[in-house]
């Protein structure tokens, strides 16, 4: 039987996915008591990576938005293997981090970000408010327009 929150991600039209081997020599997430670490996660899909480019020039803030909803359903599939595949051990989304791909004279880095803010509170409400950071990047992996980390509580 779904969870609450997977019934919730159902009714968003969201499917998570298997989450995303590292590309390097580092783990996709660490616990550490009764917190889960989650790395850097960047807009791919099963068919590869998306939003390639700089927000502002390449590409326009919507689709920066875009990315990090992206980013933010990696981190959640991330996160449900972390929880043994049971969100609703999830107690509250901590932090997340964001960094945006963007040219210097760019401002709109928490419009950005704010694609993954929104999804966390639409998929656990109250608990998805969240502290955080927006910042600009003169460059990311793969080129890829947004790359965003978080920290969760669980239970």
């Amino acid at each position: 039987m779904a969870g609450n929150i997977e019934t919730r991600l159902q009714d968003l039209g969201i499917d998570l996915g298997r989450p995303a081997a590292p590309a390097a020599n580092y783990v996709p997430y660490v616990i550490s008591g009764n917190q889960v670490f989650i790395s850097g996660q960047i807009p791919m899909t099963a068919q590869g990576i998306q939003f390639q480019g700089k927000v502002g020039s390449d590409l326009a803030l919507e689709d920066g938005r875009a990315a990090a909803r992206l980013c933010a359903i990696n981190l959640l599939a991330q996160l449900k293997s972390a929880c043994e595949g049971d969100l609703d051990r999830v107690v509250r989304c901590v932090k997340l981090s964001g960094f945006v791909n963007a040219n210097a004279d760019f401002d709109q880095h928490p419009a950005v970000i704010n694609g993954a803010s929104d999804l966390m509170v639409e998929v656990f409400e109250d608990i998805g408010r969240h502290a955080r950071f927006a910042v600009g990047a003169a460059s990311l992996p793969f080129n890829v327009a947004v790359e965003i980390d978080a920290i969760f509580e669980i239970e």
